[in-house]
């Protein structure tokens, strides 16, 4: 315990580099792999064959240890974030494609039917029912991958990428128990409080879906739900 107090009475300025650092990563694998995800989600959500093939194709890269894609892109990308960014990327999309194409197909025909016997237009359709109805799914796939990418981002050390797997990688090296449980214990820490954080974001995106319906009241003047 002494050793960890230590660190952070000398090393608070690395410490912090590291955090900076590996929240970079994470959150730009996150919105490459959405950026990435997304629209192809929605695109394979029209057909059930091209469904199948993408969830099956990048299932089949989430199957590959991140480590194993890290070390294939690295002759071809160099060391550094590029090299890490792959990797996650990979790591990230996955669920992000099942997700929204789960979503978008989720949404019942009759609200789809109900949209256009009102006049919407299949824009207005998608813009102001699908994609509101399937926003759920798509923001738990969004999650699952971001606290996902959190955790793995400590691979970005093995490549000079910076973040906490840097300290990992030293304590691994040194034989150093204390730089391993700061490092340890740092990624748990980002990746609980980073699924918190999207939580409180999700409730507040969401609470139109927990509106209580009014009490109503009787005729002896008791409220009843």
């Amino acid at each position: 315990m002494n050793s960890i107090i230590q660190y952070f009475q000398t090393q608070s300025a690395d410490y912090l580099g590291m955090l900076v650092s590996h929240i970079y990563i994470s959150v730009l694998a996150a919105l490459i792999a959405f950026a990435v995800a997304f629209p192809l989600g929605i695109l394979v959500s029209r057909s059930p064959v091209g469904r199948a093939l993408a969830e099956h194709l990048f299932g089949l890269i989430r199957i590959v240890p991140s480590l194993a894609i890290l070390m294939l892109a690295l002759p071809i990308l160099g060391t550094g974030v590029k090299t890490a960014l792959v990797a996650l990327v990979a790591l990230a999309i996955p669920p992000i494609l099942v997700n929204t194409s789960s979503g978008i197909n989720a949404v019942p025909v009759a609200i789809i039917e109900a949209a256009v016997g009102m006049g919407m237009s299949p824009k207005q359709v998608f813009g102001q029912v699908t994609l509101p109805l399937a926003f759920p799914y798509i923001f738990a796939g969004f999650r699952t991958a971001f606290v996902e990418v959190v955790a793995s981002a400590t691979l970005a050390a093995y490549i000079g990428g910076g973040g906490f797997g840097k300290i990992i990688v030293t304590g691994l090296g040194l034989l150093r128990t204390d730089y391993l449980l700061i490092g340890g214990i740092s990624v748990a820490v980002l990746s609980l409080t980073s699924g918190a954080l999207l939580d409180v974001l999700y409730r507040s995106r969401t609470a139109y879906m927990r509106v209580k319906e009014p009490k109503r009241q009787t005729r002896t003047g008791e409220n009843k739900n």
